[in-house]
């Protein structure tokens, strides 16, 4: 702040400037990133009473091709941050899967997947933020760390004194290099992930909710195609293990229907003539660790820390629970005490659930991407005993389904004969017993 006083003794007055130290703000915990994270985080904190300050440079989150649907086991870590009714609210249920391969519907199994676009969830979850957090547009720039309090630096070139600082600013590796942290890399380009729309040709609308269909030769190096709902909007996420200079990415998205169908012969037998309209996006996913993590007065969530494969469709309940455990149970023990010391960090990265799910994450990643690719018998007959387990289950369901409606309908008969019959009637055949 400026003030300007005259100078005396002077026929004319001369201006001093004298300035005035604003103080710095003073908060309990500043989140660095405003990502599915960090506005979980926000909004959890917020809620419980804290002085909390969010800094991310989008006002309003935008469009990026991240993570699209929350399953069943999702939902229910969502639950336990108080965000789940508005973030199903935002979302479609797809009500039930068919699962297919080889040109062939294994399976139709009860759905439990909310398809939601995530800006659309990050938006979401900034709605249920409180007044009282602090928005700041901006970057976290710098860090100096201490057992009691930790400044941070914008770009801004504002200072902020904070007690806890969580970075929860994704891929960006430039703060956490700052603070001495090293990113471990555990697989480049473990997988590749693309998105697209998909329309039916000719007619109105697929004939399923939800369509899972399973690569077809390990050759193909492709897990899954994935379609689901979004709003009126059939989505489809395509998960493939190549390099990111492979041509075949380039033919995709100049040519996506026609390549789609010559990777996957017997997917139009499942899902009917279809179109791509639209542009493909593209979503390369490496897998790494951050390490020198245990610091005081820093904590790294979600993909700071470490990421996740999105075939394996575990990095959004990574995010939940990391948060969750963060804000439920370790922030309240930290806060109750005096300083925010290593000892402290530490609790939360050998939390028991979050290493629990850290290492199904990464165990489900690598197997779903051996199962995917890797010749040898040894794991040819793996992927023949995964087709006929979904099959004898697809079938086992199938006929129950049938054997329930059978019985429905002859109980509806017989309400029906009692109807028309009467009372009367229904006495006799009683005697007659």
């Amino acid at each position: 702040m400026e003030t300007t006083i005259p100078k005396s003794g002077h026929r004319f007055s001369e201006k001093i400037v004298v300035q005035r130290k604003t103080a710095m703000r003073q908060t309990d915990i500043l989140i660095a990133g405003g990502g599915l994270a960090g506005s979980t985080a926000a909004a959890m904190l917020g809620r419980a009473g804290y002085s909390v300050v969010l800094v991310d440079p989008h006002e309003k989150y935008p469009p990026d091709f991240r993570a699209e649907k929350i399953d069943g086991t999702q939902a229910r870590i969502l639950v336990r941050t108080g965000l789940a009714d508005a973030v199903l609210r935002a979302a479609t249920l797809d009500g039930e899967s068919w699962v297919a391969r080889y040109g062939r519907l294994i399976e139709k199994r009860p759905g439990d997947q909310n398809g939601i676009l995530y800006n659309t969830m990050v938006n979401t979850v900034r709605g249920e933020i409180p007044p009282r957090v602090a928005f700041i547009h901006g970057k976290v720039m710098d860090i100096a760390t201490s057992a009691q309090r930790q400044r941070v630096t914008l770009s801004t070139a504002e200072e902020i004194s904070a007690r806890l600082v969580i970075v929860a600013n994704g891929l960006n590796v430039g703060l956490r290099h700052k603070l001495g942290m090293t990113r471990q890399d555990v697989s480049k380009t473990h997988s590749i992930m693309l998105g697209f729309d998909l329309v039916p040709a000719g007619r109105a609308s697929f004939s399923f909710p939800a369509l899972t269909y399973y690569g077809e030769r390990p050759a193909d190096r492709t897990a899954y195609i994935t379609l689901f709902p979004i709003g009126a909007t059939m989505r489809a996420n395509l998960c493939v293990y190549r390099d990111m200079d492979d041509p075949w990415l380039r033919e995709f998205r100049q040519q996506p229907r026609d390549t789609l169908m010559a990777l996957m012969p017997g997917l139009a037998k499942i899902s009917g003539a279809f179109d791509v309209p639209g542009t493909v996006q593209i979503r390369p996913a490496d897998l790494y660790v951050t390490t020198g993590v245990v610091q005081p007065g820093v904590v790294l969530v979600g993909d700071a820390f470490a990421t996740s494969c999105p075939a394996a469709g575990t990095g959004t309940g990574k995010v939940f629970t990391d948060v969750e455990r963060l804000c439920n149970v370790h922030i309240p023990r930290w806060f109750a005490t005096e300083g925010m010391g290593a000892d402290k960090i530490a609790a939360f990265y050998a939390d028991p659930a979050k290493r629990e799910y850290d290492a199904h994450s990464a165990e489900k990643a690598f197997h779903l991407r051996s199962l995917t690719v890797e010749p040898g018998l040894a794991w040819a007959g793996r992927r023949a005993l995964r087709f006929a387990t979904r099959l004898a289950i697809g079938t086992a369901r199938a006929a129950r389904k049938r054997w329930l409606s059978r019985g429905e309908f002859a109980i509806q008969g017989e309400g029906r004969r009692s109807a028309i019959d009467g009372p009367v009637a229904q006495q006799d055949r009683a005697a007659v017993s």
